[in-house]
């Protein structure tokens, strides 16, 4: 059974929001990717090895990143010959099996959160200004207390003007409390406060927040080390998430950030935002393999649960949906 009609099994019979948030979030990489593969496979009869170096190009607009499309493009030569595929049709479903094969292959870490069970759990949330940081930790906050957890927000961000009251405004919409001391203030004092608030009212999650000025960066990531130390004083084992925040849209660019921060910060996952507006969705592929941390939710739009949990399978299946559809059963 191809990979194609796996997906289709899996997904399309039964059409869950989940996947309906993938298929249409992905739309734009979709667009860009499978239009120039289609282009591509109606252009070539036989697998060659001017088909290679055209996908190979396809990729890498698509923000694979040039690492991973050469591991890509490797291991698609040795399974076209593997199963003696002469039709270029065909090679479509191995892309896709390849791609779920690359991410899942990554080093060892899970894309699940780390929630401690009857204990707090914090996660700190980490990456440069205008990513949608303080957005994302309040679509978080929102799904946690859906699920019935007693959520805190610490606003640990003291320094960019209007921070602490963005974070508030997010607060009072989904009705959680924010931990808060005045601007300019040290962030590590803020997080020592909210540690505590976090103890004293039972919390089951403190989401808290960092500032991101990247044009000073030794001290930016130094102020990081701090708050994590105080944080891990505080509770043993804490911060139990270190959640570096990227914007899907700058693409090769987020490679780069997440590099910086990687060097400061034991980054446990990703938040990639704004997928939805770029056709540049590959960029999910490169930071899995070429830096070994896991995606572990996708912004898939402007509504309060549009920020999704990452599978990648939902997200192969969202970068092919419309040719695993029309695979015949």
């Amino acid at each position: 059974m191809s990979f194609f009609k796996k997906l289709k099994e899996k997904f399309s019979e039964q059409t869950t929001t989940t996947t309906e948030k993938f298929k249409q979030g992905l739309t734009k990489t979709r667009n860009s990717f499978s239009e120039k593969v289609n282009d591509l496979v109606a252009r070539y009869r036989e697998v060659d090895e001017d088909f290679f170096e055209e996908l190979e190009d396809v990729m890498i607009q698509a923000d694979i990143g040039v690492e991973t499309v050469m591991e890509l493009i490797d291991k698609l030569k040795f399974e076209v010959k593997r199963r003696n595929i002469k039709d270029t049709s065909e090679v479509q479903s191995v892309i896709s099996e390849k791609l779920v094969e690359i991410y899942e292959s990554g080093e060892e870490s899970s894309a699940e959160m780390n929630i401690q069970e009857d204990a707090l759990t914090v996660v700190l949330f980490v990456g440069v200004n205008g990513v949608g940081k303080t957005t994302t930790i309040g679509k978080l906050a929102h799904k946690y207390k859906a699920e019935g957890k007693k959520v805190l927000l610490a606003a640990g961000d003291t320094f960019r003007a209007g921070a602490i009251e963005q974070l508030e405004v997010w607060g009072e919409r989904v009705g959680v409390e924010v931990i808060k001391q005045g601007a300019g203030s040290d962030p590590a004092a803020v997080m020592y406060d909210a540690v505590q608030a976090a103890k004293s009212r039972k919390a089951d999650i403190l989401l808290c927040d960092t500032a991101g000025r990247l044009q000073n960066k030794v001290n930016l990531m130094k102020e990081l080390e701090k708050v994590k130390k105080v944080i891990e004083r505080e509770i043993p084992g804490a911060p139990h998430e270190v959640l570096l925040v990227l914007d899907a849209t700058t693409g090769q660019n987020a490679l780069m950030q997440t590099k910086t921060f990687k060097e400061a910060t034991d980054v446990s996952g990703i938040v990639l935002t704004k997928l939805d507006g770029t056709a540049k969705g590959g960029i999910v592929i490169a930071i899995r393999n070429e830096l070994g941390i896991p995606v572990k939710f996708v912004g898939l739009g402007e509504q309060m649960d549009d920020l999704q949990e990452f599978d990648s399978e939902q997200f192969v299946y969202g970068l092919f949906a419309d040719m695993v559809d029309k695979t015949e059963e």
